[in-house]
């Protein structure tokens, strides 16, 4: 009978250190940078336009996502609004179309994009601009 004991007991003591065991891990999931950045144009107080910038990249990567562009101009009613964009050595153009800004408070707003790691993807040192129609300054940031 001690023999029949001793053998469970043994196959029991193999058994729970296996069970114990971590599973094999699955492949990390890529690890991401993200980063808002914001900078404004004009003189007065407040920003006309301003401009913010969801962007996030990989770890040592050189491309940059650019999540969702936002931007503002103080002291108006109503305006219209655009974002442009410049790679490095390129040429400057269209990231999102006028879009119609509403009004909040004293500023209007408007927005493309979402948030998460969705959109267009550009090299690093990219520039982004917030113009409005009719308004000479512009607002814009670097993708660094």
């Amino acid at each position: 009978m001690n023999r029949k004991i001793i053998p469970a007991v043994a196959l029991a003591a193999v058994l729970v250190p296996a069970a114990a065991a971590p599973a094999a891990s699955a492949p990390a999931a890529p690890r991401y940078v993200d980063t808002r950045i914001r900078d404004c144009a004009g003189s007065g107080s407040g920003c006309r336009p301003g401009v913010v910038v969801h962007h996030w990249h990989k770890r040592g990567s050189t491309a940059r996502g650019v999540g969702w562009v936002y931007a503002s101009r103080e002291g108006v009613r109503s305006g219209t609004a655009r974002w442009t964009v410049k790679a490095p050595g390129g040429t400057w153009k269209t990231g999102g179309g006028w879009k119609r800004a509403t009004r909040v408070g004293s500023f209007v707003e408007t927005a493309w994009g979402r948030d998460g790691h969705t959109g267009p993807k550009y090299p690093k040192g990219t520039r982004v601009c917030v113009e409005f129609r009719g308004l000479a300054a512009k607002a814009c940031v670097t993708l660094k």
